[in-house]
């Protein structure tokens, strides 16, 4: 790091509160007036950043401006903090994950980003990604040699469901569902989708990387949604006013992008120990808001009405079609209509 990102993740530590220029130049054996020069320098990127005399500098706690030193600052294994790489912005976090993870990049590196200019969803779907109102970040996983070729990725994709959703009210304080096999929903609308992508050995055909990449609308755009987007896509918070009002409540730290972002590799990491067991299915079927109501299965042929019935050991959806056939999708897309999200069908 260099010397405003290290005086950067001081005032993140002690963020809200006052830290001395001589204390900051004493612990990174820096002059005061290089402490000064970083300073000004992280002022100048936007960062609000209090001086008082005798006192010191504090960074105002409802600074919200995306870094890695942000992040660490919250986690809680601080290990996950080595791999973490920000951007102001990128085409996809996705797509420069797998880029670095062509070049070597080691297991649980993170790409985060400001926003996306050419964001991806599932069946190469555009995301809208603009600045300063969502949480855009990819995770790679890789698994362990022995399971290379049993881990499917719907299996990945609802584990990290469950990991977002427990970071998500651990923050926020709200309830959050899932619709199968990849959305999650506040208030019937869709605040978060999740891409991952397999990246496969060439010659043995097994899994050897796994990129899941997380966009989730944490407040409403300044510019609000697309007008096509409006009635599908809503967000945790209204705007970024409303979310500097809220409080974690048990750190009573206010719920930065920063904090969700270190909640969400935390819950990931912890998860990561459920992939053998699969434990974290039940709690992913509590969640649903898929299970007992009237879908539609769609493919590029033919839309197919059908009962969601159940989410097997892998994380496939069981569905019963009209003439009580079941069958079960490991992948693949679903809608549900709009009465069906909040009322179970009779």
């Amino acid at each position: 790091m260099n010397t405003k990102e290290h005086v950067l993740r001081l005032l993140e530590e002690c963020k809200g509160k006052s830290i001395s220029g001589n204390q900051i130049a004493k612990e990174l054996n820096l002059s005061r007036a290089a402490i000064w020069k970083a300073i000004k320098d992280l002022r100048q990127n936007g960062y609000d950043i209090k001086a008082s005399t005798n006192k010191g500098y504090s960074l105002c706690i409802e600074s919200d401006l995306l870094s890695r030193q942000g992040i660490v600052s919250h986690l809680k294994n601080k290990v996950l903090g080595e791999h973490i790489l920000t951007y102001q912005s990128l085409e996809s976090t996705n797509q420069t994950l797998k880029k670095l993870s062509a070049d070597g990049a080691c297991h649980n590196t993170v790409v985060v980003s400001e926003m996306q200019t050419k964001g991806r969803g599932r069946l190469g779907r555009s995301f809208y990604s603009p600045k300063g109102s969502g949480i855009y970040m990819s995770l790679l996983f890789k698994p362990p040699h022995s399971s290379q070729s049993n881990f499917p990725s719907v299996f990945i994709t609802t584990a990290a469901s469950v990991a977002v959703c427990r970071a998500i009210e651990e923050v926020t304080g709200k309830q959050i569902k899932i619709k199968w096999v990849n959305d999650l929903f506040y208030n019937n609308k869709k605040i978060c989708g999740i891409l991952t992508e397999g990246i496969t050995n060439f010659e043995t055909g097994a899994i050897e990387s796994i990129i899941i990449g997380i966009g989730i609308n944490f407040s409403s755009p300044s510019d609000k949604f697309p007008s096509e987007l409006t009635e599908i896509f809503g967000s945790l918070y209204q705007d970024q006013e409303e979310a500097s009002h809220c409080t974690f409540s048990e750190s009573h730290a206010i719920p930065t992008k920063n904090l969700l972002i270190a909640s969400i590799l935390d819950h990931f990491f912890d998860i990561q120990a459920e992939l053998k067991s699969g434990s974290f299915l039940e709690e992913y079927k509590q969640r649903s808001c898929v299970l007992g109501k009237r879908i539609t299965v769609l493919s590029p042929t033919e839309s197919i009405p059908a009962i969601a019935v159940d989410i097997n050991e892998t994380g496939g959806l069981i569905v019963e079609q009209l003439d009580g056939t079941r069958k079960t999708l490991q992948s693949g897309e679903i809608s549900i209509r709009p009465e069906d999200l909040s009322s179970g069908w009779k």
